[in-house]
């Protein structure tokens, strides 16, 4: 057993901390989002500042930040190149409004279809069903 290091622990350890799986943060390291420690015996010792950081890229997650993006992100972690991190989260806001722009005429234009439904006698098929046969190319 690793002697306990209060700076350091296992990759176990890191991943309950973190409350993430030892294959995420495993997935993590293979994508540069995290460093791979130096083998201290037979096992690998991480910084418990990692903890933190898997918490930061789980939240960007979260946010809807793509692995990449929070890659440039953690490249930019100093802070001090402010432009660049105000791009990136400038252009994922751009991308979240426009999904709820899409969402927004989704939602209006299912209304209208459940609102017909609702009013189409009942000898009649109701309109939904065919309009998104028709919508989906069929």
């Amino acid at each position: 057993m690793p002697t306990q290091n209060p700076e350091s622990m296992t990759i176990g350890r890191l991943a309950r901390a973190a409350g993430v799986g030892i294959e995420t943060i495993r997935y993590y390291q293979q994508r540069g989002l995290l460093p791979l420690p130096a083998t201290v015996g037979a096992y690998r010792h991480y910084p418990v500042v990692l903890t933190e950081r898997i918490r930061f890229i789980k939240r960007a997650q979260e946010l809807g930040f793509s692995l990449d993006e929070i890659s440039s992100l953690l490249r930019l972690e100093d802070g001090a190149d402010r432009a660049s991190i105000r791009k990136i989260a400038t252009d994922r806001l751009q991308q979240i409004e426009q999904k709820l722009s899409d969402l927004r005429r989704m939602q209006k234009a299912l209304k209208h279809l459940v609102s017909e439904c609702e009013h189409t006698r009942a000898d009649l098929p109701c309109p939904i069903i065919s309009t998104l046969a028709v919508a989906a190319g069929g």
